[in-house]
Protein backbone atom coordinates (compact mmCIF):
# COMPACT_ATOMS: atom_id res chain seq x y z
CA UNK A 1 0.00 0.00 0.00
CA UNK A 2 1.09 3.56 -0.54
CA UNK A 3 -0.23 6.95 0.49
CA UNK A 4 -0.63 9.43 -2.37
CA UNK A 5 -0.76 13.20 -1.86
CA UNK A 6 -2.49 15.51 -4.31
CA UNK A 7 -0.23 18.45 -3.43
CA UNK A 8 -2.20 21.16 -5.30
CA UNK A 9 -5.34 20.11 -3.43
CA UNK A 10 -3.66 20.23 0.02
CA UNK A 11 -4.62 23.32 2.02
CA UNK A 12 -2.33 22.61 4.98
CA UNK A 13 -4.97 21.94 7.63
CA UNK A 14 -2.57 19.53 9.37
CA UNK A 15 -5.17 17.01 10.50
CA UNK A 16 -3.29 14.24 8.70
CA UNK A 17 -0.14 14.96 10.69
CA UNK A 18 -2.12 14.84 13.93
CA UNK A 19 -3.30 11.28 13.26
CA UNK A 20 -0.27 9.92 11.36
CA UNK A 21 2.87 11.81 12.34
CA UNK A 22 4.89 8.64 11.78
CA UNK A 23 3.95 8.76 8.08
CA UNK A 24 3.94 12.42 7.12
CA UNK A 25 4.63 15.94 8.32
CA UNK A 26 3.71 19.50 7.49
CA UNK A 27 6.60 21.04 5.55
CA UNK A 28 8.11 24.53 5.79
CA UNK A 29 5.54 25.83 3.30
CA UNK A 30 2.67 24.55 5.44
CA UNK A 31 1.64 21.58 3.31
CA UNK A 32 1.63 17.84 3.88
CA UNK A 33 4.73 15.86 2.90
CA UNK A 34 4.79 12.06 2.95
CA UNK A 35 7.81 10.54 4.72
CA UNK A 36 7.41 6.84 3.80
CA UNK A 37 7.26 5.03 0.46
CA UNK A 38 5.40 1.91 1.56
CA UNK A 39 2.71 1.66 4.22
CA UNK A 40 3.45 -1.27 6.51
CA UNK A 41 0.74 -3.37 8.09
CA UNK A 42 1.57 -1.73 11.41
CA UNK A 43 0.91 1.73 9.95
CA UNK A 44 -2.11 0.88 7.83
CA UNK A 45 -4.68 2.18 10.34
CA UNK A 46 -2.79 5.48 10.66
CA UNK A 47 -2.64 5.87 6.87
CA UNK A 48 -6.36 5.18 6.57
CA UNK A 49 -7.07 7.74 9.29
CA UNK A 50 -4.90 10.37 7.58
CA UNK A 51 -6.78 9.95 4.31
CA UNK A 52 -10.12 9.97 6.10
CA UNK A 53 -9.56 13.16 8.14
CA UNK A 54 -8.33 15.31 5.24
CA UNK A 55 -11.12 17.86 4.69
CA UNK A 56 -10.16 18.39 1.04
CA UNK A 57 -9.44 14.72 0.17
CA UNK A 58 -5.81 15.43 -0.74
CA UNK A 59 -4.64 12.04 0.53
CA UNK A 60 -5.49 8.66 -0.94
CA UNK A 61 -4.41 5.18 0.09
CA UNK A 62 -3.84 2.90 -2.90
CA UNK A 63 -2.79 -0.69 -3.52
CA UNK A 64 0.56 -1.35 -5.10
CA UNK A 65 4.20 -0.59 -4.74
CA UNK A 66 5.62 2.89 -4.37
CA UNK A 67 7.19 4.30 -7.51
Amino acid sequence: MKLILDRPRCEGHGLCEEVAAQLLHIDDEGYAAIDVNEISTANLAAAQAAARVCPVAALKLVEGEAT
